[in-house]
């Protein structure tokens, strides 16, 4: 059984096109490397068969993993989101009680989440602490070195 997933449209066409490229693009260079490989001579004694065969038993793994993601990917329709607490797709303004310095995070599925761009993963701490909060509750945050608070400042859709 696959787990379900919910995505923006941007996020579930990046997987769509990443697949597509591994069956499309990845897949034939892959076949390609073992037959140059296979061509060389005793298989016995070919590390560049072997690794070419490792390679494309990787490959398949990953087209596999994919396709199982996309299985249980659902789209979200963001209009219909509560946007009067933190759900999936929130894009949240927090405020840390201890040094006051103001963050804002879109919280999204893990395969999107990318820090750099502001996006973290709902089954990260700060996105399970965020979950279900609202605007002035205090979302406290078990992390390593003890429990962060943060105050939620402001929810929006974007």
């Amino acid at each position: 059984m696959s787990k379900v997933s919910y995505y923006t449209a941007e996020g579930l066409k990046k997987l769509r096109d990443e697949l597509n490229n591994l069956k499309d693009i990845e897949r034939p260079k892959a076949s390609q490397a073992i037959a140059e490989a296979r061509d060389k001579g005793d298989l016995s004694e070919n590390a560049e068969y072997d690794a070419a065969k490792e390679a494309q038993g990787l490959l398949e793994m990953r087209i596999s993993k994919l396709e199982e993601t996309l299985a249980g990917a659902r789209l979200i329709d963001e209009s219909q989101l509560d946007t009067s607490k933190v759900l999936i797709h929130s894009t949240v303004k927090i405020k840390n009680q201890t040094n006051g310095a103001q963050m804002t995070y879109k919280l999204v599925a893990q395969s999107e989440a990318d820090l750099k761009t502001g996006k973290i993963s709902v089954d990260s701490p700060i996105g399970k602490g965020l979950l279900g909060k609202s605007v002035g509750e205090v979302a406290e945050i078990q992390v390593p070195n003890g429990i962060m608070k943060f105050d939620v400042v402001e929810i929006t859709r974007e």
